[in-house]
């Protein structure tokens, strides 16, 4: 089958101070401040053609970070990115300017897009129908409640029929059935052959939905495999964990990257 993403060796860093000043000193001073934190560390994995992937792990796993990674919203620090195809990335607010209306933003995503005027114009009351914010769509997207940008920014980019469809927690807002009518529409996509990655803390979405999960732990791949395969041990895992207090989940973090270290340690 023909590959749509290929993620190799992919890590992304950001640098973290505890104090204001720090960032400026690092800049000006050969003295190292701050200290490095990895998001993401020497992530693999590949999706074919057609492939509805969910991203699932606790909060700070990296799910949202390789989402933009692979949309390419945000450059990965090493390793390589191979996405075949268009990709659109929906999450909450995700590309709307705030100062614009919903019909200037949805005028303004088309036109960055490469599709004419009269192209907007034909698609856009379709986009507004579907987004079902009626009156509100003459209004600023500032004004509005975060499932009402979930819905115009999830129907802008399903209207623009992307070959890689990314899905970041935009059906976790807003109400019940708009998420249900946007999980039809992604079953259309999925009937089209479309690639789709899926992240949400809904587990019964990710059943529902999903044929295979990437299982993310502090940055790194625990887990990838069909949702048969992962599911029960990453239910298993979520038990543990919510049982877990904070000082149990540090320690449980703090083996889990020192483990991880281990293993990278052996490799070299």
């Amino acid at each position: 089958m023909k590959k749509s993403i290929v993620i190799k060796n992919l890590s992304k860093k950001y640098k973290l101070y505890y104090r204001k000043k720090d960032q400026l000193l690092d800049l000006i001073s050969f003295k190292n401040y701050g200290h490095d934190f990895y998001a993401l560390k020497d992530v693999n994995f590949t999706a074919e053609k057609g492939d509805v992937i969910g991203f699932i792990g606790i909060n700070g796993s990296g799910k949202s970070t390789l989402s933009n990674i692979i949309a390419g919203i945000v450059p990965e620090t090493s390793g390589t990115v191979q996405v075949n195809g268009e990709a659109a990335l929906i999450a909450v607010s995700s590309g709307l300017k705030a100062e614009l209306t919903g019909r200037e933003n949805i005028e303004l995503k088309l036109l960055m897009l490469g599709f004419s005027r009269r192209q907007v114009k034909e698609m856009e009351e379709d986009i507004i129908e579907f987004s079902e914010l009626d009156n509100f769509i003459d209004q600023p997207v500032k004004s509005y409640s975060s499932g009402m940008k979930s819905r115009l920014g999830f129907s802008i980019s399903v209207s623009v029929d992307p070959e890689i469809l990314i899905i970041d927690e935009a059906l976790s807002v807003g109400d019940k059935a708009f998420a249900e009518k946007s999980l039809e529409k992604m079953k259309e996509f999925k009937n089209k052959g479309k690639t789709m990655i899926f992240v949400s803390h809904s587990l019964g979405q990710m059943k529902q939905f999903c044929e295979k999960l990437l299982w993310l732990e502090y940055g790194k791949v625990k887990d990838f495999g069909t949702v048969n395969e992962v599911m029960p041990k990453y239910e298993d895992f979520l038990k543990t964990w919510k049982k877990m207090n904070k000082e149990e989940r540090e320690r449980y973090k703090n083996k889990s990257i020192q483990q991880q270290k281990e293993v990278e340690s052996k490799t070299l």
